[in-house]
């Protein structure tokens, strides 16, 4: 299957781009998660969106980057997911390396720490991502936060 990515800061994205992204993150989080919070959080409007779309214009994946309060001194992304329709399709692959690629780009040499939940370990890991502190419930799903040294990814 074949991606398209693109990154905005939120004041470039349009109110199509907004509702979709929004009706995605609903979908996965409130819908599938079960977890029930009030999703526009204020974060969104300093931060870059990372948008993935399939071949027939649909979005299938998103991402959220930016700089998160609640750890100063790291670049941050979080909001990942992909459609429960490209699962095991690439997309989450295809859409963590463009993330990885955008976080070196607009955060240069910034160390990324993320609240990643516990089951996507090592996906995490398989980009440079290393575990620290305990696990913790956030919304009744275990987490656990994670660190990486920032730079562009090389060719190997």
């Amino acid at each position: 299957m074949e991606f398209t990515f693109y990154c905005k800061p939120f004041e470039e994205l349009n109110n199509f781009e907004v509702y979709h992204l929004l009706a995605l993150r609903q979908l996965v989080f409130a819908v599938e998660q079960q977890c029930i919070y009030l999703d526009p959080d204020g974060k969104d409007l300093n931060a870059y969106h990372v948008l993935g779309y399939d071949t027939e214009g649909k979005l299938i994946a998103c991402a959220r980057l930016l700089h998160d309060p609640k750890w100063p001194g790291y670049a941050s992304f979080g909001r990942i997911i992909s459609h429960p329709n490209v699962r095991g399709k690439g997309a989450g692959r295809a859409l963590l390396n463009f993330v990885m690629v955008q976080m070196a780009t607009l955060f240069p040499n910034e160390p990324i720490r993320i609240g990643a939940q516990s089951y996507l370990l090592q996906y995490y890991q398989a980009v440079g991502f290393q575990r620290i502190g305990a696990e913790y419930l956030e919304d009744g799903i275990p987490h656990c936060d994670m660190v990486k040294v920032n730079s562009l990814p090389t060719a190997g």
